[in-house]
């Protein structure tokens, strides 16, 4: 069970008893670590496999968690989302608790979110329904009732899709209509398993029988209500190993927060933490960028962030690239893209990644221009969008009225047409402010715009008949079957995939961070996004912005601002220390032991290499070592290791002794930073080898030195 797993791996497997919490960077194998826990616990006899609940939060990941559990031999394992685990026991529990059957589960909210608002004499399109019923989500998962809606909106920041009094409303009347027609929805799963552990501790006692021991993924993704039903699962017992990164928190609209993951040591104080840093996806050249992006963050998740260490070997380095426009900028990642595969890169191991979803048509069009097939994720296909579809049926009435319809009487050309046309679908010349729905539908409709004005400038006499034959062409060409390919997909669905290839569009100010991210921690959530988009790649890695939308247009766009000092000729903003090392951080009162990766000095690359990180250097790096320095420090090591009787690397080994003699400290806190120099070598050959670096004799043979030049007795071995 132990075999093949990293020296952290091992601490989590072996980690058994009590409260554990494994700080797991992206790409660092958590879930397989886990796993091995879960079975390695299982042979050993200390987990009962029936007693053991692993809990996620997508179906796709319990599946993979209970698949692996599979291959180890820890059958009969329990590994679910937090919903279905809930589901389970409100199911048997409820005629117990309650009477009778458990209400029916409402599949989808939104028919009823309609009724309540109509009920309520509010008008609300389709896509303020949907943005309306996601708030009534984040208000059930943050433990928010309806009279306590407004006031927890001022209090967030969060800004709402109407007037959070009407939102209020909405939801009051919603959880009525449910109520008088039985029906329960995903947030009351949840909501009701906890009441019914709170107000029933003989029923919370059965649970705990049954489970003895909990195992949390994506940590840093619990909302507030599933916290509170961890906790009522646990109970007073510490049998509890949770698994997360604060650095790839970026669904805070959700509900979710690193809160808990981050206080975890609080609230168990003898909890052993185990940080996974040893990153087994990407490439040298990859995490370093990751790394550099996040050590510019602000914010709790960022002092708590982990600084990850490459495991393979030596890649290309990133690609920067700045283009004129949009399309330039789809067209040369198509034309990239073509490249790499006609170089043996399968499509499917290769990704474009934006920030939003209307930015996807245009690289759906360069792609299919290259010949390369791709597939959307998380996203409808552009042309099958409801407000594109719905779009296109205005078009082509406008196209066939002609004259005769009056939103054209004052169109020129055929881009204008198409403004008056859509200005009644809900497109404006700016943006609206908020995000969701709203925000989606406005950026597909803009993205017709500039399809429009493109197609004029290539066919300045054409009319709006042709443009509406050229979208139907173009929507009847991507109803194609679909086939393996390069994937399409926004940042926030690529999590918890990878590839070999990846690249990430559109990184301008105004998308990434996006326009109305206005608060420092709406900020750094948009970089643990771009972070997340980084962390996605295994070997390429491309990084593109465009400085105008279209082609001709005013080059007014900048990068974005979270590309400082990692893209060539820019400068950083400031960097922190990351907050941690990997390694293992006993409970209280024990001892801590930590492996952390080290920087070069030179080019700031980050280092794996034993040899190089002695130097704190890249081997291929200018050095500036100090040659008579060097020639003493030996000859001083050689009298050492006689004196000694033990071999000269005992003393130090070569590699330190060319970095001592490449930094030249002048104080002990110069010469601790050089690896190969820990507490008792610093003690016991400090003096001496600061002596020799600041070009002083050493003096008599036998008398020995403390850190400020006074005599001491020889400290013992």
């Amino acid at each position: 069970m132990l075999e093949g797993l990293d020296p952290e791996q091992r601490e989590v497997a072996t980690a058994l008893h009590g409260p554990v919490c494994v700080l797991a960077g992206a790409g660092t194998g958590k879930t397989r670590a886990i796993t091995h826990r879960i079975a390695y616990g299982v042979r050993a006899g200390v987990l009962p496999p029936a007693g053991v609940l692993a809990v996620t939060f997508t179906q796709r990941a319990a599946g993979e968690m209970r698949g692996r559990l599979r291959q180890l031999g820890a059958t009969g394992v329990q590994a679910r989302t937090f919903h279905s685990a809930a589901l389970r026991q409100l199911q048997y529990f409820w005629p117990r608790a309650v009477g009778g059957e458990l209400p029916r589960l409402l599949e989808r909210k939104i028919q009823l979110v309609a009724d309540a608002a109509a009920r309520c004499r509010i008008r609300l399109d389709r896509n303020e329904l949907r943005d309306v019923t996601g708030e009534i989500e984040w208000a059930k998962v943050t433990r928010t009732v309806p009279e306590d809606y407004p006031a927890m909106i001022a209090k967030s920041g969060r800004e709402a899709p109407r007037d959070p009094a009407e939102v209020a409303r909405v939801f009051a009347l919603y959880e009525q209509l449910k109520r008088d027609r039985s029906v329960i929805d995903f947030e009351d799963v949840l909501l009701l398993t906890v009441g019914v552990l709170q107000d029933r501790p003989d029923i919370a006692e059965t649970v705990r029988a049954q489970y003895q021991h909990f195992v949390v993924d994506e940590y840093q993704d619990v909302s507030p209500l599933q916290q509170r039903l961890l906790e009522l699962w646990v109970g007073d017992r510490e049998s509890l190993c949770v698994v997360g990164d604060a650095s790839q928190t970026i669904y805070s609209f959700t509900g979710a927060t690193p809160d808990h993951l981050l206080d975890f040591r609080t609230r168990h104080p003898n909890a052993t933490v185990v940080k996974l840093v040893r990153d087994y996806r990407s490439t040298p050249q990859v995490v370093h960028l990751a790394n550099g992006l996040l050590a510019q963050a602000r914010g709790r998740a960022a002092d708590h962030r982990l600084e990850l260490v490459s495991q393979r070997e030596t890649g290309p380095d990133p690609v920067y690239t700045e283009y004129a426009d949009e399309p330039a900028e789809a067209e040369g990642t198509a034309r990239r893209i073509r490249e790499l595969i006609d170089a043996g890169v399968n499509a499917g191991g290769i990704a474009v990644l934006y920030r939003i979803n209307a930015q996807s048509e245009v690289y759906e069009q360069a792609l299919a221009d290259v010949g390369v097939p791709y597939q959307l994720r998380g996203a409808e296909r552009f042309f099958e969008r409801p407000e594109v579809r719905e779009a296109g049926v205005a078009l082509r009435g406008a196209a066939r009225a002609g004259g005769n319809d009056p939103l054209l009487e004052d169109a020129v050309d055929v881009p204008s047409q198409v403004r008056a046309v859509l200005t009644s679908r809900g497109w404006a010349n700016e943006p609206p402010a908020g995000s969701g729905a709203v925000r989606d539908r406005w950026e597909s409709l803009a993205a017709l715009v500039r399809l429009a004005e493109d197609f004029a400038r290539a066919r300045p006499q054409s009319t709006l008949a042709d443009l509406v034959a050229e979208i139907d062409e173009r929507a009847n060409a991507q109803h194609a079957p679909t086939v393996e390919g390069v994937t399409l997909a926004s940042l926030h669905s690529a999590k918890g995939l990878e590839w070999d290839a990846v690249f990430l569009v559109g990184l301008t100010e105004g998308m990434v961070p996006i326009t109305y991210a206005k608060t420092d921690a709406q900020v750094e959530e948009e970089r643990r996004l771009l972070y997340v988009g980084v962390t996605r790649a295994r070997r390429h890695l491309s990084l593109s912005w465009a400085l105008s939308r279209s082609p001709g247009g005013r080059a007014s766009r900048r990068p974005s601002r979270f590309l400082a000092g990692l893209r060539p000729g820019s400068s950083a903003t400031g960097t922190r220390t990351a907050g941690g090392a990997g390694g293992v951080e006993r409970g209280a009162g024990r001892s801590r032991r930590r492996r952390g990766p080290v920087r070069c000095r030179v080019c700031g690359r980050t280092l794996t290499d034993p040899g190089e990180v002695k130097l704190m250097r890249c081997e291929g790096c200018p050095s500036d070592l100090d040659e008579g320095l060097y020639e003493r420090l030996r000859d001083w090591r050689s009298d050492q290791a006689k004196q000694l009787g033990q071999p000269a690397y005992c003393v130090f080994t070569d590699k330190t002794l060319m970095a001592i003699a490449e930094a030249v400290p002048d104080d002990e806190a110069a010469l601790a930073t050089i690896s190969g120099v820990g507490t008792r070598k610093l003690q016991r050959f400090g003096a001496d080898v600061l002596t020799l670096c600041a070009g002083a004799e050493l003096p008599a043979s036998g008398e020995e030195h403390t850190g400020d030049g006074t005599a001491h007795e020889e400290v013992e071995r």
